[in-house]
């Protein structure tokens, strides 16, 4: 028997169970929810480190646009504040490093 303690995605029980599988699952609450999205997210940042791939950038997305869901934010709303502060701030296409300032 393995142990995972994880956050994983909705279809997994269905994936085990079609490959002859068996696991036991507990829904969380929202508590605790919140707390396994935040592992999830570090866990899937993680994964980006060390595979660099498209398909692991799209599992942080799915992560970020599930913590935006738990804060009552839609992912229409998300995409909103990202391009308003994307207008307002830039992006990071120039590529540029921040040395110093003077204050």
């Amino acid at each position: 028997m393995r142990v995972y303690d994880k956050l994983v995605r909705d279809k997994i029980p269905e994936i085990i169970a079609d490959a002859g599988g068996k696991a036991d699952f507990r829904v969380l609450t929202h508590e605790e929810y919140a707390v396994y999205l935040e592992a999830k997210l570090d866990e899937e940042v993680n994964e980006f480190h060390r595979d660099k791939t498209a398909e692991e950038l799209a599992d942080v997305l799915e992560v970020v646009y599930a913590l935006a869901a738990e804060q009552g934010v839609s992912s229409e709303e998300l995409m909103g504040i990202y391009q308003k502060k994307h207008q307002a701030r830039g992006g990071f296409e120039k590529r540029l490093l921040l040395l110093t300032t003077q204050e």
